[in-house]
């Protein structure tokens, strides 16, 4: 069985690799330094199980598994954790796996024959119990593979029937999450202007009416217009007044 191991510190990564070259039946794949490259990883070398340490910088753990459960065929992932007892038996009652540091051989061994694949609700709700803030990415499914982008780099979000479009620094995808909860997720950092679209606070550049008397939002840089609803020109104006 093909492992991929996932941890920001290299010394961890080697202890798990040496761990894991003592067992015949299982094959290191890959090592990832932090989230985005494990997901990365994932779909490059499809492994089997993925030991996954949660604190690491950028993209947590918890993230990347998240990401990772969407691939067409998902590894099992387990936690490498330093958590305390309260976050462990989170993992317990989702039955996710998880290592606590340091690992030892006979554990690991456990953990890798016990391992099963989490499905996509279990991870959501594995995320929710410990507290898992807003993703530092969004993962679209493209031509296949799952593509990530950095949240910071989106300009807007906008709604047509069950596809979000993203539009961002590098072009555009299309996801297949609510609004709603993207609004819920992101609200310190996207703001609804209309009941189809979240625009990206730092995307502002101002808002004006246009021929027909409607209001827009004007995004920076791009000039891009995106229609405001009378609703939403109120809040839009006390934004932008803050600015």
């Amino acid at each position: 069985m093909k492992v991929l191991v996932v941890d920001d510190e290299a010394p961890a990564r080697e202890r798990l690799v040496s761990l894991l070259e003592s067992l015949s039946q299982y094959e290191v794949c890959g090592t990832a330094a932090n989230g985005v490259q494990a997901v990365r990883l994932a779909q490059e070398t499809q492994p089997d199980i993925v030991l996954m340490d949660i604190r690491m910088p950028g993209m947590d753990g918890l993230e990347a598994a998240r990401h990772i459960s969407q691939m067409d065929t998902p590894p099992a992932v387990i936690f490498v954790t330093a958590y305390e007892e309260h976050a462990i038996e989170a993992f317990e009652t989702h039955a996710v796996g998880y290592l606590l540091k340091p690992v030892r051989g006979e554990r690991l061994k456990a953990a890798l024959e016990a391992a099963g694949r989490p499905n996509k609700a279990q991870m959501g709700a594995l995320g929710g119990s410990v507290g898992q803030s807003s993703r530092s990415h969004i993962c679209a499914r493209v031509r296949g593979n799952l593509e990530l982008i950095p949240v910071e780099d989106i300009h807007f979000f906008q709604a047509d029937q069950k596809y979000v479009t993203v539009r961002h620094t590098g072009g555009e995808v299309l996801i297949e999450e609510p609004l709603k909860s993207l609004e819920e997720e992101f609200a310190d950092s996207f703001l609804r202007i209309h009941r189809n679209a979240l625009v990206a606070k730092h995307s502002f550049g101002g808002m004006e009416k246009n021929a027909q008397g409607c209001f827009e939002v004007v995004l920076k840089g791009t000039g891009e217009r995106l229609e405001v609803s009378r609703r939403h020109v109120a809040e839009v104006r006390k934004f932008l007044k803050s600015l």
